[in-house]
């Protein structure tokens, strides 16, 4: 897949996706294609699965496995699906990406450890050599900046695989600006974590904004800034606000807040959360439950303004 394809192909709004539980503890594969169709609806442009919302680390590679299995079956090449392939170490990585690819995402996500420039080196030619039709590098650093710039843009100039990187770095824009201006705009850069900044994003040629739900409201935002309504998009990113300072506080919060919402919205049959993870006491629920109010006002907003 041509850089210059996958810039077209991804550009948009990426949705991460959390994973269903059933009462008894097993993935919901009904609510996966439910959440899938809906997100396609809103005019996603890719998927990723799974990722550290999608609560990866309690999965068993079974699960990881039906997780994946169950979302490139229902797209069916409609948008590209990137495999997440992250893990503790690199023989684990190269398995989870053997197995993404074996069941047809058409690239792989990982984060990699930055321990030194040579060790980060070889562990992205590791990946390259399974021949990943791309390879997303995750650069994951809540605490610091990342890897380093010119080690970015000399991998993407040397590693034909490496075309897409999600920066989640403190802080993300200026990175953000910096690995673009390294690539000549020709590596694909996605925001994360750091949706806070959507608008940021945007403005400083980011390509896709990588979050959890709310498709409806993201893609239209999306949609609004790249047909210069830039004042449009901002007032609506604005709206969404509240909800963003209480789900982004911690990941834990968001994953039961996103949860909450989609079982609200009937999308999954529970907002099951597997342990270990943060409680979500009751007034968390009250807040949250008061912020569902108005991502479902919005949505409802937004579909009667599309089909008028």
């Amino acid at each position: 897949m041509p850089g210059s394809d996958l810039l077209h192909r991804l550009s948009g709004i990426i949705t991460v996706l959390n994973t269903p539980f059933t009462d008894d503890d097993r993935i919901d594969t009904s609510s996966v294609e439910r959440n899938v169709e809906r997100a396609l609806a809103a005019g996603v442009s890719g998927f990723l699965v799974p990722a550290m919302a999608s609560e990866v680390d309690k999965l068993t590679e079974a699960e990881r496995e039906l997780l994946v299995r169950t979302v490139v079956e229902v797209v069916q090449g409609r948008v590209p699906v990137i495999g997440g392939a992250s893990a503790a170490t690199q023989a684990e990585r190269l398995r989870h990406a053997e197995t993404v690819l074996r069941l047809g995402c058409d690239g792989v996500l990982v984060s990699l450890p930055f321990e030194s420039e040579a060790q980060y080196e070889a562990d992205v030619r590791a990946l390259a050599g399974i021949q990943p039709p791309f390879l997303m590098l995750q650069d994951w650093d809540f605490s610091g900046y990342g890897v380093p710039v010119p080690l970015i843009a000399r991998l993407f100039e040397e590693v034909e695989a490496f075309q897409s990187l999600k920066i989640e770095v403190v802080p993300a824009g200026v990175k953000y600006s910096q690995v673009l201006e390294a690539t000549g705009g020709r590596l694909h850069v996605a925001g994360g974590w750091a949706v806070m900044q959507m608008i940021e994003a945007f403005d400083r040629g980011v390509h896709s904004i990588m979050p959890t739900g709310m498709h409806r409201i993201y893609t239209t935002i999306y949609r609004l800034y790249h047909a210069g309504q830039r004042e449009q998009a901002q007032a609506l990113f604005r709206r969404l606000l509240p909800v963003l300072a209480f789900s982004n506080q911690h990941l834990d919060i968001s994953i039961h807040f996103f949860k909450r919402l989609l079982h609200r919205e009937g999308v999954y049959a529970t907002s099951r959360v597997r342990e270990p993870v943060l409680p979500f006491d009751a007034v968390h629920e009250r807040i949250a439950d008061e912020l569902i109010a108005l991502v479902l006002q919005l949505t409802d907003e937004l579909t009667e303004r599309e089909s008028a």
